[in-house]
């Protein structure tokens, strides 16, 4: 019983150990702490990195722009079919891993699938950031007005935010990507082409703000008894000023770790309309778009359905991870409680050695 106890009191030292860490972040700015805690997070720095690895490929590959890639094929370059039926020519031959000309595969008329899913890709992400920016500074502004003013402008925009909150989003979206789809818009003399992939992020940002804002009005309404604002106030400081200045930077944990959740949610979404044939529209090309497109050919070719569904799984779960690590990074109440495993553990340990001694 007394080896037991002198077992747990090692452990909850050693916990202690580690949680004497957060100690040494006196001193620090909060972008510091917050980094320090953010970069123990096994799961979200793994996550960070195959992102940085997959932006890195997609954006690289086929170029941005005007910028050209080292992959020597288009999207919409048609060869010759290699394999029978397009199959992939990435494999293993001897021993060792061989790319080929076509490692993703080609279409039935010969179309590179690895430059298709590199462009889908990049113009899944430029919906997911789009959308980003907007819900997130949509939801910021209403947020911060309803819960700093309270009263009857909180009682206006939370009302709007409700009818919002309301609308159905994918029907919403399908309609208005079908309905504009089919012709231009012209804006105070400038033409926009409604099916370019940044009106489509947009359209999805103009629906998806009032969660973001429930939750930043929320941390408004505390925030704003606090002592920081009445001294701010003291000092004459506008309420512009404190809204933004002071008492936004004390809330961005809950704004950045939403906002990211939000975009991972977005990306499903897309997909989920682009595959309906409702969101992003030909010439354009998305992640969503090809695996619709293929949709016919799922039982003989399933490798036109592999390398889409990844990337889309892939982008989803690696930007939910990156927002738990931010979470718990923000949330300075996240400590390490012991378990029994720990316990069991670092007893059999101490046994093994006494035995060993």
């Amino acid at each position: 019983m007394t080896r037991q106890n002198s077992s747990r009191k090692e452990v909850i030292d050693q916990i202690d150990g580690e949680d004497s860490l957060e100690t040494t972040d006196e001193g620090l700015s909060v972008g510091r702490i917050v980094w320090r805690r953010f970069i123990r997070h096994r799961a979200a720095m793994g996550a960070a990195i195959a992102l940085a690895v997959m932006f890195l490929v997609v954006f690289t590959s086929i170029g941005v722009g005007p910028i050209p890639g080292w992959w020597k094929w288009d999207h919409n370059e048609t060869n010759d079919i290699v394999n029978e039926f397009g199959a992939p020519t990435m494999g293993w031959v001897d021993g060792r891993l061989v790319f080929g000309d076509h490692p993703f595969g080609q279409d039935e008329i010969g179309r590179d699938i690895f430059a298709r899913v590199m462009q889908g890709a990049q113009v899944s992400v430029l919906v997911m950031v789009i959308m980003g920016l907007v819900s997130t500074t949509i939801g910021v502004v209403v947020g911060a007005f309803s819960g700093y003013y309270r009263g009857r402008l909180d009682n206006i925009l939370m009302r709007a935010t409700e009818v919002v909150l309301a609308i159905p989003t994918l029907v919403v979206a399908s309609v208005v990507g079908l309905s504009l789809a089919v012709r231009d818009i012209t804006v105070l003399g400038v033409t926009i082409d409604p099916t370019a992939p940044w009106f489509f992020g947009l359209t999805l940002g103009l629906l998806l703000w009032p969660a973001l804002a429930r939750l930043v009005r929320a941390e408004y309404l505390t925030l704003r008894e606090r002592e920081f604002v009445d001294a701010a106030k003291v000092a004459g400081a506008s309420n512009r000023s404190i809204m933004f200045r002071h008492i936004l930077p004390n809330a961005m944990g809950v704004v950045i770790v939403n906002a990211t959740l939000l975009m991972a949610a977005a990306t499903i979404l897309e997909a989920a309309l682009s595959f309906l044939g409702f969101g992003i529209q030909f010439p354009n090309v998305s992640l969503g778009t090809i695996i619709s497109e293929y949709s016919s050919a799922f039982a003989t070719r399933p490798w036109l359905f592999w390398w889409p569904g990844l990337f889309i799984i892939t982008l989803a779960l690696t930007i939910n991870l990156i927002g738990d690590g931010l979470r718990d990074a923000f949330d300075p109440r996240q400590k390490r409680i012991p378990k029994a495993r720990d316990f069991a553990k670092e007893a059999s340990a101490k046994n093994e050695s006494e035995v060993g001694s």
